[in-house]
């Protein structure tokens, strides 16, 4: 029951948006569905840790440990974002960048979206997963291409191009999976329920299945945004609306990655050996590296943080490819903090090149001075995000760097290059646009701070003190990673 309750606000919500989003009370009720998806998602997390696994409509939904924490993760996200969006969109419309179709195509493609990635986080049958991720990459191209400029319906093919690509390679691996278990489980639609598949996985056939991970690696690996995989992902966060921004930063790419978590737990039982590891090691250090270089380069603000995006899933693919209880432990605390933390760096970054009129770095000057709050928020935010202590991201990159320097010395120096060179990268671009010569102008609605600072304020909570639910939760969704 409280899976059908959690799928049916967002469906609702994007329904009734779609159809009167245009209207000056859209944002609120987008706010109000949202935060309605975030009460279901809270009510399901109690019922899951009280009884362990909650499943609906003939196990083809299953919600434990694993992905409980990712739903109300993606909820939670979710519903800051809308508050932070009703500010934002309506500084859009002051400046006459947003009509009202398009405020309607906006709110009804938000609540669309947030439908897809639950529905994706929530099945139990990895064919329905694969159908929920492609209609995400749908709902979003709609909302990259928003503001129908040049930049943003290239940026929307290219992402639209690349990503189709990468699901249809996904299809053909999940369709290899499904041969691999249909010998063993028979025709019909149990052969691609994951529960299913777990229990009989050391009776896969292991070429087929190693195989299938490889096409699903490369598939779901291109919404992860992993080098040499990741082209569409900077155009599509610089071009599109801030806040479709975070969520593509904060939650798509989690949902993604989860994807490929799934298919790991079924190859390591089939092979007995850690290829999928070693390959998804080789993609996360590869991304790492490649990011790390390409931010040395960035003018505009949005890119700057996408290729930030990219050399944290890279980070985090390393962590869960060395598989083990703390690497998988220290994955998934990465992934929590990464979406919180970087979708408050995107809510700063949204306001400030609405003051400034621009997103080129260069032209983003002396917020702390023009915009307190902002400013604070987005100095903040990029100390966070480059893993500076007491934030919780030092904690997760201590763990896998701890852990990686014990399993796997090899990848140790390049990871910690790698980050040295973002660290130096970042925050030479942060610290002239919040100390130096104010610019900038004054917004028709007052920014929404309180979004970025809750997120901030999560990650240092969680960077000094861990609660035991959490935690509990951390090691529970470890052990089924294996």
């Amino acid at each position: 029951m409280e899976i059908w309750v959690l799928l049916s606000f967002p469906l609702l919500g994007g329904l009734w948006l779609g159809a009167t989003g245009q209207r000056a009370q859209a944002p609120l009720v987008n706010l109000l569905f949202s935060l309605a998806t975030l009460g279901a998602a809270g009510f399901l997390a109690v019922r899951v840790l009280q009884e362990g696994r909650v499943s609906a409509w003939d196990e083809q939904f299953v919600v434990d440990p694993f992905n409980v924490f990712l739903v109300g993760l993606t909820a939670f996200v979710g519903m800051t974002t809308a508050w932070f969006s009703r500010s934002y969109v309506g500084n859009e419309v002051q400046h006459g960048r947003l009509s009202a179709s398009r405020l309607r195509l906006y709110h009804g493609m938000y609540q669309a979206f947030l439908f897809t990635l639950l529905v994706a986080l929530t099945t139990n049958n990895l064919g329905l997963l694969w159908v929920a991720m492609e209609a995400a990459t749908l709902t979003t191209v709609l909302l990259v291409s928003l503001y129908r400029t040049p930049a943003s319906l290239e940026a929307a093919w290219k992402y639209f191009i690349l990503c189709g690509v990468g699901i249809a390679q996904a299809l053909f691996g999940t369709i290899l999976l499904y041969f691999a278990a249909e010998k063993v489980l028979g025709e019909g639609g149990n052969a691609l329920l994951w529960t299913h598949l777990a229990q009989v996985k050391g009776q896969l056939e292991p070429t087929i299945v190693s195989l299938a991970f490889v096409f699903l690696l490369v598939g779901y690996g291109t919404k992860v945004g992993l080098a040499p995989l990741h082209n569409w992902l900077p155009d599509a966060h610089a071009e599109g609306p801030t806040p479709i921004s975070a969520v593509l930063s904060g939650l798509l790419l989690n949902v993604a990655l989860y994807a490929i978590l799934r298919t790991k737990v079924l190859v390591d039982g089939a092979l007995h050996q850690p290829f999928a590891g070693h390959l998804m090691m080789g993609f996360g250090v590869f991304s790492v590296a490649v990011a790390a270089l390409f931010l040395m380069r960035q003018k505009d603000i949005k890119r700057l943080f996408a290729y930030s995006s990219i050399e944290h899933m890279g980070l985090m693919t390393f962590a869960f490819g060395m598989g083990g209880a703390v690497a998988n432990f220290a994955g998934l605390l990465h992934m929590t903090m990464h979406s919180l933390t970087k979708s408050a760096i995107f809510f700063a970054v949204g306001h400030a090149s609405q003051k400034s009129g621009t997103q080129l770095m260069t032209q983003i000057r002396g917020l702390i001075r023009t915009s307190p709050t902002i400013g604070w928020g987005l100095l903040l935010g990029a100390l966070a995000i480059l893993g500076m202590p007491p934030f919780g991201v030092f904690a997760s990159e201590f763990l896998i760097l701890t852990t990686a320097m014990h399993e796997q010395p090899w990848a140790t120096p390049i990871l910690l290059g790698a980050l040295g060179v973002a660290f130096a990268a970042i925050f030479g671009k942060v610290q002239p646009m919040v100390f130096g010569p104010a610019t900038g102008q004054r917004l028709p609605h007052p920014p929404a701070i309180l979004p970025v600072f809750l997120h901030l304020t999560l990650v240092l909570i969680l960077g000094l003190y861990l609660p035991p639910v959490l935690a509990t939760w951390y090691r529970q969704a470890a052990a089924l990673l294996g």
